[in-house]
């Protein structure tokens, strides 16, 4: 039984890549958010030979396929990467897997997501505001830029069970020794867990989305010259549901986790399709430098991003309706009181930006030591326009139109041991903006801080709709202040023996922190807010046993407007062998814990969370048992998500009416392609 299971993997991973070759064009890989070997996947550097034996034969792989990381070439690192081709994680398909249960979604794949944790802003000037669905989108700083020695094609499926399903395809192709090009696409799907009518049902789809990624590189052939260049797109749309409504038995028993119940936002009938929202992405970006002299560089940055943003209710009458909740005995609205016309609820926004970066660099050495600089003009033109509906044929529009002008400089020291490395940075604005931040990077200790007075989004700054308007004086709504944050963390890297220990603490001062309240309205707490979050990595390998994970324990002073679970927790359990020679696997189970906690509820409107008192989520330990296998350079899974679902408790709620996804069973296949 066991060798027919080993030689039907084999057959499949056979069949599979004979199936990929039939493709025409050229080949490559990209960096596919939540995919394998993507931002999640620490890339190994190498020196080594390109993998190409030419007195016997051509011998392509992934050594000879290798690709470079802007920010490397930013900062005058000289890195090569080669491709993961490790088992690691692979079973982690979605993206909060993906971003180790540090992002909370609604439950599904595709739907809004937010970090689980604080997040100190990382760039000053005005943002939109709306980033939900920014984690599925390619993001320009993780772009990987190739060069191959031959035709490179990276393929890969997951069917993840319970109708959710991620497909991405890959290609890159040197044209010359010096400029490479390629595409990268992403195609995930996901159906609805509740709501529906059953598999005829033709608004069956939850999320859908379409990411598409051009690359290049190019670099003169006496190196001076270096060209980055990409194109970002991206097309997510969604069904928004609102949570599910809590059900009742026969016998009037409530049912508190009603995975087959009904939306809390309505279509009325199964032939028209209920609230909706999308988002469509366009993000250019190119970079180059000339290099003149190592201690003079020059360099040039450039962005031209457009984001726009939609919503619609046509049964906004339907959804207005008090909904009785049988678990609680509550009664309450999905909206609050709308203003005007009833039938429709619609908003438009839309985010242009036009950036660019003109900046001198260089680097120099002594005694086998590095020190590097860079001085820099960053000049952002940007406006974004809102439109909203007054009744289901009249609009009104507003928008918001600036320029910001920035100065900043930063410096390095690479101590002689290539090991460690000190930097700091600065940036000013114009409009009283600044960011001031440094770290020290060790074998055994990384640590730093930063201090930054930024910008609210424009979204926070203004927003008006049927439902609600800011700022509003009537409401004692205000504009806002600059938002201050200071943040300082450190980690030890600690080896005794098979056993690798990370103890970390991060401390965070805020002050004007925005916020949604309870009923969705913008807020702005004055009063300063701090938090410490000690945490703990660890990694013990014994044999071919592991376990590993983090925890991290929280702790908060100051008005209660940031909510965070107070103990958080990832361990992974496995265990790896070779059967029959040629199959590599790795088995084991991946738990989490949140302790329990209010966590932020979600306003399809705004797409954005929102502070709510009324639920506790979380407080679960979710179980996935997984294999990983390899055959060659094939990866696979095999994977029975939330494996634990009925042991203690019928499910439990991800966030606010969201409820984690029933036991499903998953399959993945990662396959690469070098000729």
């Amino acid at each position: 039984m066991k060798r027919s299971l080993v030689a039907l993997v084999i057959s499949l991973s056979v069949s599979l890549t004979a199936w990929a070759q039939q493709f025409p064009g050229s080949t490559g890989t990209g960096n596919i958010p939540g995919g394998f070997g993507g931002r999640q996947a620490m890339p190994t550097s190498t020196t080594g030979t390109n993998g190409i034996d030419d007195s016997t034969k051509v011998i392509y792989g992934p050594k000879s396929t290798r690709y470079v990381l802007e920010d490397d070439i930013f900062n005058n690192r000289r890195k090569l990467y080669t491709l993961d081709t490790t088992m690691d994680e692979v079973h982690r398909f979605t993206y909060v897997q993906r971003s180790k249960n540090m992002y909370q979604d609604l439950g599904e794949l595709g739907t809004a997501m937010r970090p689980v944790f604080l997040q100190v802003p990382q760039q000053l000037g005005a943002q939109s505001g709306y980033y939900v669905f920014s984690p599925y989108a390619y993001q320009s700083q993780d772009v990987k830029y190739f060069d191959t020695k031959s035709p490179f094609t990276d393929m890969y499926i997951a069917l993840g069970g319970n109708n959710q399903n991620i497909l991405r395809f890959d290609m890159a192709q040197n044209i010359s020794p010096r400029w490479n090009v390629g595409f990268d696409i992403q195609r995930f799907t996901a159906q609805k867990q509740f709501g529906t009518s059953g598999n005829n049902d033709p608004y069956k789809l939850l999320a859908q989305n379409w990411g598409v990624q051009l690359h290049t590189n190019y670099r003169s052939k006496n190196d001076k010259y270096t060209l980055l260049a990409n194109f970002i797109n991206m097309n997510h749309s969604v069904d928004e549901q609102g949570g599910v409504l809590p059900g009742q038995t026969a016998s009037g028993e409530p049912i508190p986790f009603n995975y087959t119940g009904d939306a809390r936002l309505r279509s009325g009938t199964t032939t028209t399709q209920g609230p909706h929202g999308w988002e469509i992405r366009n993000n250019w970006h190119v970079y180059h430098q000339y290099i003149l002299d190592k201690g003079f560089q020059l360099y040039h940055k450039f962005d031209y991003q457009t984001q726009k943003n939609f919503y619609r209710d046509d049964t906004l009458r339907l959804n207005l309706t008090d909904v009785n909740l049988i678990d609680s005995n509550q009664v309450r609205r999905f909206y609050p009181t709308v203003l005007g016309d009833t039938s429709r609820l619609e908003q438009h926004a839309r985010f242009r930006l036009f950036e660019n970066q003109f900046g001198i660099k260089g680097i120099a050495q002594y005694k086998g030591a590095s020190f590097n600089y860079r001085a820099y003009l960053r000049i952002r033109n940007y406006a974004q326009s809102m439109l909203y509906n007054t009744s289901r044929t009249n609009y009104n529009q507003y928008g918001t139109n600036r320029i910001e002008t920035f100065v900043g400089g930063w410096l390095g020291y690479y101590f002689p041991d290539s090991l460690s490395r000190l930097t700091a940075e600065t940036e000013l604005g114009a409009g009283g903006s600044y960011r001031v931040q440094g770290q020290v990077e060790s074998k055994f200790l990384t640590a730093g801080g930063s201090y930054l007075n930024v910008e609210p989004t424009l979204l926070q700054e203004r927003f008006q709709s049927k439902v609600y308007i800011w700022p509003d004086a009537a409401r004692g709504l205000t504009p806002l202040s600059k938002r201050n944050y200071l943040y300082a963390y450190g980690k030890l890297n600690v080896r005794i023996k098979n056993l690798r220990l990370e103890p970390s603490l991060d401390y965070y001062l805020v002050k004007n922190y925005v916020y949604f309240d309870t009923a969705g309205y913008v807020q702005q707490e004055k009063s300063p807010i701090s938090i410490v979050r000690p945490g703990l990595g660890y990694h013990l390998q014994i044999g071919k046993f592991l376990i590993s994970g983090q925890a991290y324990y929280t702790a908060k002073e100051g008005p209660d407007v940031i909510r965070m679970p107070p103990f958080f927790m990832n361990t992974r359990i496995q265990y790896e062998f070779l059967y029959a020679k040629v199959l590599y696997i790795q088995t084991g189970v991946d738990l989490h814990y949140k302790s329990p906690y209010y966590a932020d509820a979600y306003m399809p409107l705004t797409q954005q969370y929102h502070l709510q008192d009324r639920q506790q989520v979380e407080g679960y330990v979710l179980a996935d048992l997984y294999a990983n296998l390899r055959i060659n350079r094939t990866r696979l899974f095999i994977k029975l998500t939330h494996a634990n679902q009925g042991l203690i408790t019928p499910g439990y709620f991800v966030a606010p009416d969201y409820l984690q996804m029933r036991r499903g069973f998953a399959f993945g296949v990662d396959w690469y392609l070098f000729d």
